[in-house]
């Protein structure tokens, strides 16, 4: 059957922004990105004009939301999940493991697998691979995540789950014993290097790179600084993750843009001087996200760490921040709000730039004739107004 989608308002494109337009899509896929023209009017037109339309968000780090955890282990968990997120504007993710047991994991893994395998839109947002980001955690970094199941990389185990093909973003801590040995074979496996919980100096992180790692996770959050570093080697003071990713142009990051985690200021810096095309937007958040505030299990629902929600922000027992609780339409709107300008590029951060370091931008990530249709009405105050996956329908306020 030939379906055909026609959106017509101001398009989002890498580049800049195309005040009236409409976006032709055919089966699925985007056709053509067209001015706006009268005999658009005789064609079945969804008529945004005034909205803003834009490329489906990309989440790479991403734990859960809506009472869910992936860490929970089933499909409806993470059919739960999804659903969420693609009611905030993601119509991509990569599911992220917390520290756990390797049943634990393993579970975490199938689930997605089924749920990936039987996918309808119905299910939410796609499933684009998994991040397996716990449980390989630096010990004086392990934040939230329960220490129980923090280790450093057993071959045998990460052999195991690096050979999965859903498996496409990998993560160590760049100072544990075997850290190198992870990152060779998690590049022969062709993941996404990532370093994260980490309290690693400019030396391990160099060492790191020349096995193939090429980004930290939530920049200025759970990363080595100099004066973490001081707590490991005394004097003279450190370099850290911070310096060796403004430093190293090969390196990329992301930001928790929830207005919780940093200030305007921190976001503007990480936008200026790392910039839109190494630094990305994530959620990182987790089950409490469009849940009631109250008590809830950071991992795995059986014996996860308890965080509080206030119903603005996910703390510890300890007061620190866990994770997050908002969706990327919410980190755009605080991106967006921080810099004032330059929304193209905002919008960039949250889809193309984390879709081109995940290695799907041939799919995914912008409006471009040969890409899946996964578009996102966005409101004059960047409200998610409607969702589009693969052209069809998947949510509409």
């Amino acid at each position: 059957m030939d379906k055909k989608l026609l959106i017509r308002g101001k398009v989002i494109l890498p580049e800049g922004i195309v005040d009236d337009a409409v976006v032709r899509c055919e089966n699925g896929r985007i056709v053509a990105v067209e001015l706006f023209a009268p005999r658009h009017v005789s064609e079945d037109l969804v008529d945004c004009s005034g909205s803003y339309v834009s490329p489906g968000f990309v989440d790479i780090h991403v734990h859960g939301a809506a009472g869910a955890d992936y860490m929970d282990g089933t499909a409806g968990a993470v059919r739960m999940a999804n659903r969420a997120h693609a009611r905030h504007g993601t119509t991509s993710l990569f599911p992220t493991t917390t520290t756990g047991s390797f049943g634990q994991l393993d579970a975490m893994v199938r689930s997605c697998e089924e749920v990936r395998d039987g996918w309808s839109v119905s299910d939410g947002a796609r499933i684009a691979g998994i991040h397996f980001y716990g449980p390989y955690f630096a010990e004086d970094k392990v934040g939230v995540h329960a220490r129980e199941g923090r280790r450093n990389p057993v071959r045998e185990e990460y052999e195991y789950f690096l050979r999965k093909e859903i498996i496409r973003i990998a993560t160590c801590a760049s100072e544990l014993p075997g850290a190198l040995d992870f990152f060779d074979h998690a590049r022969e496996q062709g993941c996404f290097i990532t370093c994260g919980h980490s309290n690693a100096r400019w030396s391990e992180l160099e060492a790191a790179f020349a096995h193939g790692m090429r980004h930290v996770d939530h920049f200025w959050c759970a990363m080595s600084s100099v004066s973490s570093l001081r707590g490991r080697f005394g004097f003279p003071m450190q370099a850290g993750m911070e310096q060796y990713v403004l430093a190293n142009k090969g390196m990329s990051t992301e930001v928790i843009a929830d207005g919780v985690h940093l200030s305007d200021d921190l976001l503007r810096f990480a936008y200026e001087v790392i910039g839109f095309e190494r630094t990305c937007l994530v959620t990182d958040s987790n089950r409490a996200m469009d849940a009631p505030p109250g008590k809830y299990r950071f991992g795995p629902s059986e014996d996860g760490t308890w965080v509080f929600s206030d119903g603005n922000a996910v703390r510890g027992a300890d007061g620190s921040l866990a994770s997050s609780m908002r969706g990327m339409d919410w980190m755009v709107r605080t991106m967006a709000g921080a810099l004032g300008r330059d929304l193209h590029n905002v919008v960039r951060m949250a889809s193309l730039t984390p879709a081109t370091l995940a290695g799907i931008a041939d799919e995914v990530g912008s409006i471009a004739p040969g890409k899946l249709a996964d578009i996102v009405v966005l409101g004059p105050e960047l409200d998610v107004r409607r969702v589009y996956i693969g052209a069809e329908a998947a949510y509409a306020a």
